[in-house]
C-alpha cells in the first residue's frame, strides 16, 4: 500500500516538471511571437468587422521581422556589457 502512494507521488512530480517545461516554452515562444501575433489577431477581428486590416497587417510584418532579427542574434556571456 506505501509502495502505491510513493508511485502516485512520483508520477505527479513528474507530471508537474513537464507542464512547467511546456510553460517555460510557451513564454520563449511568446517572447518572440507576442507582437506579431497580437497584430495578426486584431487585424482578423477587423476583417470580421469589415473594416481595413491593412494597418494591423503591416505592424504584424514588422513585429516579424524584429522577432527574425533578434533570433538571429547572438546570445552570450561575451555579449555582456555592464553600464
Amino acid at each position: 500500500m506505501l509502495d502505491l502512494k510513493k508511485q502516485r507521488g512520483q508520477g505527479m512530480t513528474e507530471y508537474i516538471i513537464i507542464v512547467a517545461l511546456i510553460a517555460v516554452a510557451a513564454i520563449a515562444v511568446y517572447q518572440f511571437f507576442g507582437e506579431t501575433i497580437r497584430n495578426q489577431t486584431a487585424g482578423i477581428a477587423s476583417e470580421v468587422a469589415g473594416q481595413s486590416a491593412s494597418e494591423s497587417i503591416k505592424n504584424a510584418k514588422t513585429a516579424s521581422d524584429g522577432a527574425k532579427t533578434e533570433a538571429n542574434k547572438t546570445k552570450g556571456l561575451d555579449a555582456y556589457n555592464n553600464k
